[in-house]
């Protein structure tokens, strides 16, 4: 088996590149969509359920996509025709979802179009999200696999910082940040227009400069038979024979995403309750939460950026993973007792840490744990640990929350008890090279 050459870091930047366009899309869906649904009128005990419909669509999405794509070659490449096609249907939904309220619908059909755009939406930014991850598996070696998933990180933080901060951006420089009963703010609305913009040529620009291995190529690379375009897939036997890694990372997954849906979920309400004292989502008060939730998640995004900086120079990898962990519960603990917006940036800056080793550390210890066959088959079946988790979470958020007293801070402390568990999971993981079939 031919050894896969070291790249230079122009490769492995460009091989990531278009994430940052991707990921602008995607925290401008997970920091603004409970805020638009309460906007058009959601109860906030109903919030979760619409978070049901972006991991359900990603269970389903991302498996067909890997094993597609595994078995695709055309002279655009294996993976770049998906990140494609992807990014062009979310760049449409992006400026359609944020209208929901805008069309003169009554509440109801305003709820359903959301939903609709939401469904969407996601599924595009699943189908061009993917591949990144495919890519990196793809054509970096086992020695700088470290290194190209912290550039993917450190890029999909830097699109995340630049997505949450656009509504406090646009009402800074004048754009309304309210508007009548029912209706997205302007500086929603033009935020989704813009990161519409800018994914779309992030993908233009990686789609342009990365050149995938053709079939016969990769097979040699990754000492198969035969090329993967050629090889029937069968679902049932890749889970059976799936490395240990896949599953055991999957138990830390289930923990450290669910704290993430209730983040998302949940933030938005959580800081109007502890900072502007409002629950009322017709209230400036809840639009200024809202604003603030972004610049927030941003800090956070700051976080996870020097965070994954200093997670490569870490030697032990579990120990780093479940440290970063532990110091995102705590941040997500320390939430419901804070009421100034400005010290609030000291939790969700420990929020990064944890979000930086979510987005390196599952992807190198699973890849590593792959030979090479099925990759995108793998990659999209080990996206389940992502989306089950969500799931679950979410159909039961209604439930936890009125468990919780139905404070909507109460439920970063849930978040920071998941984190802190699935901390503990990581010393089950055993990684190990090359172990799938």
């Amino acid at each position: 088996m031919k050894k896969k050459p070291d790249l230079s870091f122009a490769t492995l930047w460009n091989l990531s590149f278009g994430f940052f366009g991707v990921q602008i899309a995607y925290a401008l869906q997970s920091a603004n969509i409970s805020r638009i649904f309460a906007t058009l009128g959601a109860d906030p005990h109903n919030l979760s359920y619409f978070w049901i419909l972006p991991p359900l669509m990603g269970i389903i999405v991302q498996p067909i996509v890997g094993t597609l794509s595994d078995k695709t070659w055309c002279r655009f490449g294996r993976r770049i025709p998906y990140l494609f096609v992807g990014a062009l249907v979310a760049v449409l939904v992006m400026c359609l979802l944020p209208n929901a309220g805008s069309l003169g619908m009554a509440v109801s059909t305003a709820m359903v179009f959301g939903l609709i755009s939401l469904m969407f939406l996601d599924t595009s930014i699943n189908m061009a999200m993917q591949p990144f991850k495919m890519l990196v598996g793809d054509m970096v070696n086992e020695k700088q696999k470290a290194l190209a998933y912290s550039i993917q990180s450190f890029l999909c933080n830097a699109g995340s910082l630049v997505g949450y901060v656009f509504p406090f951006l646009f009402t800074f420089l004048g754009i309304s940040n309210v508007a009548a009963k029912g209706v997205v703010p302007d500086s929603v609305i033009y935020s989704f227009y813009i990161g519409a913009a800018i994914l779309i040529l992030c993908v233009i620009y990686t789609s342009a400069k990365v050149k995938e291995m053709p079939p016969k190529e990769y097979a040699e690379y990754h000492g198969l038979d035969k090329p993967l375009n050629e090889e029937k897939v069968n679902v049932v036997k890749l889970l059976r024979n799936a490395p240990k890694a896949f599953w055991t990372v999957g138990l830390v997954q289930f923990f450290s995403w669910a704290a993430f849906l209730y983040m998302w979920n949940y933030t938005n309400g959580a800081i109007a309750e502890t900072c502007w004292q409002t629950t009322d989502p017709t209230s400036a008060g809840f639009q200024e939460a809202g604003n603030w939730v972004g610049i927030l998640f941003a800090v956070q995004a700051i976080g996870s950026v020097v965070w994954a900086m200093a997670l490569p120079r870490f030697s032990n990898r579990k120990m780093a993973y479940a440290l970063s962990l532990v110091l995102g519960g705590i941040g997500f603990l320390m939430i419901p007792y804070i009421s100034d917006q400005y010290v609030l940036f000291i939790p969700y800056l420990l929020i990064g840490c944890a979000w930086a080793a979510m987005l390196a550390m599952p992807f190198t210890i699973v890849t590593n744990a792959l030979n090479g066959s099925h990759m995108g088959a793998y990659l999209g079946l080990f996206n389940g640990t992502i989306c089950i988790p969500q799931i679950i979470a979410a159909a039961l958020g209604g439930v936890v929350l009125t468990l919780v007293g139905s404070a909507q801070s109460h439920m970063m402390i849930v978040a920071g008890v998941f984190l802190i568990i699935g901390a503990a999971c990581v010393g089950i993981i055993k990684e190990t090279i090359g172990e799938s079939e």
